[in-house]
């Protein structure tokens, strides 16, 4: 059950997930999670950003992470809500060296949101596409991740954006993250993925039902 205090536009959010959570490559250090909750403040909301990325996470340590971190900065008096966006660093290399194959990914997925959707709001954002063009097997491998992280989500009647899906089709996206490290864009790509985002029907849906 989702727990909402008596000033709905008071609202703090948990960005959980990896180094694209946390921004990196950005020199504005915004990401796209300080992008659209500045947009969105700018609605009359008054928004907690807590950024909860971590470079080089896997679903395995966020599984192990991720309810204490959120349970502390969203206590239950609180309008708590959680947005997570992981699955790259499952691909290769850091997941190759856990040992991480698809199927973990996605039982890591069931477990973290089917506990998550207990006590708050959750939306859950694919992984974005790498723009290193040798990269090409590993993008067919983050196309299926978010296929299948979709349909975990649809299962557990929690709003998913396929952001990977938009991206690869993005020069400004592939362009910046091929001339940045091959994955992380600059602050132009994080301003296209803000965009989407914002533009989410899953993102407007919170702020539209608790006016």
């Amino acid at each position: 059950m989702s727990r909402l205090n008596s000033e709905p536009k008071d609202v703090r959010i948990c960005f959980l997930g990896e180094s694209f959570v946390n921004g990196i490559g950005d020199p504005e250090y915004l990401g796209w999670t300080g992008r659209i909750c500045a947009k969105t403040s700018q609605k009359g909301y008054h928004i907690t950003h807590y950024n909860l990325g971590v470079r080089g996470e896997t679903s395995r340590y966020l599984k192990q992470r991720w309810l204490k971190e959120a349970s502390y900065r969203l206590p239950k008096e609180f309008n708590g809500r959680i947005v997570f966006s992981f699955g790259v660093n499952d691909t290769e290399p850091m997941g190759s060296k856990q040992g991480i194959e698809l199927k973990e990914s996605i039982e890591n997925t069931r477990s973290i949101l089917s506990e998550a959707k207990q006590f708050y709001p959750v939306l859950m954002v694919g992984p974005p596409p790498c723009g290193d063009v040798n990269q090409e097997q590993r993008n067919q491998k983050l196309a299926n991740f978010s296929g299948q992280f979709a349909l975990v989500c649809h299962e557990l009647d929690i709003p998913y954006l396929d952001i990977f899906s938009t991206l690869v089709k993005s020069s400004v996206w592939l362009a910046e993250a091929k001339a940045n490290d091959g994955a992380h864009p600059r602050a132009a790509g994080y301003a296209e993925f803000a965009a989407i985002v914002q533009n989410w029907d899953g993102w407007l849906n919170w702020f539209t039902s608790s006016k």
